[in-house]
């Protein structure tokens, strides 16, 4: 069963970064924040631990709630 929103390793080879006159430190800049953007610290985070299924229905409510909010305002502008 696979959930939605769920993503395989396949999914990150799209993960691509081309490093410009040896310029090393900023193509790690932009790679982090493609990282970032795709929320795999955040999934990274959220296995590294159990998470009781208590807090699980909480923090996806809490999603739900922030996204929500976010496309009522984008609505009202």
């Amino acid at each position: 069963m696979v959930k939605k929103g769920a993503r395989s390793l396949r999914d990150f080879q799209d993960l691509e970064v081309r490093v410009i006159d040896n310029d090393v430190e900023r193509a790690m800049k932009i790679l982090k924040k493609k990282i970032q953007n795709d929320g795999l610290f955040r999934r990274l985070k959220l296995k590294k631990s159990y998470e009781k299924p208590s807090e699980y229905r909480r923090r996806k409510q809490r999603e739900a709630l922030r996204r929500h909010r976010t496309t009522s305002q984008r609505r009202s502008r």
